[in-house]
């Protein structure tokens, strides 16, 4: 049996152009050529799709369970593969099980099913994103005010041994919570730093990014916001070039204006990139759910907390897509590209995900003509049809 793998009969976005009438050839799993069909190699095998879409898979870096499994209740490697499975039919191929704020020994235990999973090489995943417990208690959000805390020369040592252990590790902190020398300490170790529910103003944020962070977490959401006399978390981070931001695009977490808006102040190499900050929900009818003993009801497309705080995102990647080209406007290749290329970016894995070229791992997606997703493909194998 050949080891090359052609698909042909979709429409192919590369992470950067478009091809017409051709076909990605495949091979040990990552993406050697797109050709003019007529070029197709006499012995690849043939996937032939009728019309649509194939396009680069999308990156999830904020992903807190699915196929009802939450990555707090259930830190196992069995629930990193559920998750990782449950968001494959959303087009969903490589993503970061999230661990919001939690005990020690809860994230001890969610490192060590890191590492397994990266052992096992469970298809989809990409390492942790650990969310707290460093935050501030200002802008706790859905975090559990008892569990939030200072770092501690331990935790650090604790991530930097992490980060070995693991193919990524993404933190968020709070600018005002841990130290520049903290941030730099992690930066340094290889750990991609995220400011997020902070309450920090405009130059704490500024000597963060200058000691080594470089991103945001859902931009907007739990952060000092914009002021005409403080810029805050988000005036920082549309006006330092160099820092990514996650954005959860679901019209409920942020304003469409004022997606817009970030969307025409952000330049440079930064990008906002999309996230779905997903629960358990995510491809269940499930409609209540627990976190750290508190109910969260699913309804009318978001999830809260009995006081009605945000807690994660009733979203999934394909439909922030879909909400990006059809309520923001944006092309459907800057759509796309904010749930693949710009992402990889953010993560410095740009040389081999996010896009379809020469080298890339094979992780894509064929979306239908109605823009849904019809199959995913991992590293060169398909993992979901509908």
């Amino acid at each position: 049996m050949s080891d090359l793998l052609s698909i042909k009969g979709a429409r192919i976005f590369d992470g950067h152009d478009w091809h017409e009438h051709a076909a990605l050839l495949v091979e040990f799993g990552h993406v050697s050529a797109i050709v003019p069909e007529a070029e197709i190699p006499a012995n690849a095998a043939q996937v032939s799709l009728e019309g649509g879409l194939l396009v680069p898979g999308f990156i999830d870096l904020q992903v807190n369970g699915g196929g009802g499994v939450l990555f707090n209740n259930d830190p196992s490697l069995e629930a990193i593969r559920t998750i990782c499975a449950a968001h494959a039919p959303f087009g969903t191929t490589a993503l970061l099980p999230t661990l919001i704020t939690d005990t020690p020994a809860v994230n001890i235990a969610a490192i060590a099913a890191g590492k397994a999973a990266a052992e096992a090489g469970v298809p989809g995943f990409l390492g942790l994103h650990l969310e707290g417990p460093h935050l501030a208690l200002a802008r706790k959000g859905t975090h559990d005010p008892a569990l939030i805390r200072p770092m501690d020369d331990e935790d650090l040592s604790r991530l930097v041994a992490a980060r070995a252990a693991l193919p990524n590790l993404l933190v968020t902190v709070a600018a005002e919570t841990v130290r520049p020398e903290q941030i730099a300490a992690l930066a340094e170790a290889g750990i991609i730093v995220s400011l997020g529910h902070s309450d920090t103003d405009g130059a704490t944020a500024a000597a963060a990014f200058a000691a080594g962070a470089s991103m945001a977490t859902h931009l907007f959401n739990a952060m000092s916001q914009l002021g005409n006399r403080e810029p805050g978390l988000v005036g920082s981070v549309l006006t330092h070039d160099g820092v990514h931001a996650g954005l959860i695009a679901d019209g409920i977490h942020v304003h469409p204006a004022a997606i817009e808006i970030a969307l025409r102040a952000k330049k440079g190499s930064g990008h906002i990139f999309l996230v779905t900050d997903a629960m358990s929900q995510t491809g269940t009818d499930i409609k209540v759910l627990t976190l750290n003993g508190r109910t969260i009801t699913r309804a009318d497309g978001a999830l809260r907390l009995a006081d009605g705080t945000l807690a994660g995102a009733d979203l999934d990647m394909i439909d922030a897509v879909e909400f990006m080209h059809s309520r923001i406007g944006l092309p459907l290749e800057e759509a796309l590209r904010m749930a693949s290329l710009y992402p990889a970016q953010a993560m410095g894995l740009e040389a081999e995900m996010g896009h379809l070229r020469p080298g890339a791992i094979a992780s894509f997606v064929h979306l239908t003509a109605e823009r849904q997703v019809g199959a995913t493909w991992i590293a060169g194998r398909e993992m979901w049809r509908a």
